[in-house]
């Protein structure tokens, strides 16, 4: 069986939509100039009814994830409402399938989200995610900015 993998190649400043729906519509950018081979699913596109998001996330970094640290810092129609930081790989015992993947290997991953546990009010969100392969927030290996317009 063969299977099709394809992977997009995105340039600074170019949107790509992850979902449009009646009442949410979503999309990201990088933060940084660089070429990336990444590709970001969400299921389902909407808010109604508190669904559980089932994510799915194709990536091949840069540089081997032996530690990362993401961070999230939400604003809400321009107002800063939310910072939060989780270590996901520390190098010993990670339970996460990203940890350990090297250079230039195909990290192909699905999860998810259960952020939606409260009600979305409407609005516009902004969204930056940035991924950091050191405790210190130095070395940053990856960054989005994603926009969530709740209708």
């Amino acid at each position: 069986m063969f299977g099709l993998l394809f992977f997009i190649l995105f340039t600074p400043g170019v949107s790509e939509f992850i979902c449009t729906s009646s009442d949410l519509e979503m999309s990201y950018t990088f933060c940084d100039s660089a070429a990336h081979s990444f590709m970001f699913n969400l299921t389902p596109c909407s808010t109604k009814n508190k669904p559980i998001w089932k994510a799915a996330l194709t990536w091949i970094p840069r540089s081997d994830i032996h530690f990362l640290k993401i961070v999230f810092n939400v604003w809400y129609d321009g107002a800063k409402a939310l910072v939060w930081k989780e270590l996901l790989c520390s190098g010993a015992d990670d339970e996460y399938s990203l940890c350990g993947t090297l250079k230039g290997e195909t990290l192909d991953s699905a999860f998810d989200i259960k952020g939606s546990r409260f009600e979305f009010p409407k609005g516009n969100y902004s969204i930056v995610v940035q991924g950091f392969s050191d405790d210190s927030e130095n070395n940053m290996v990856i960054c989005l900015n994603f926009t969530m317009i709740v209708k």
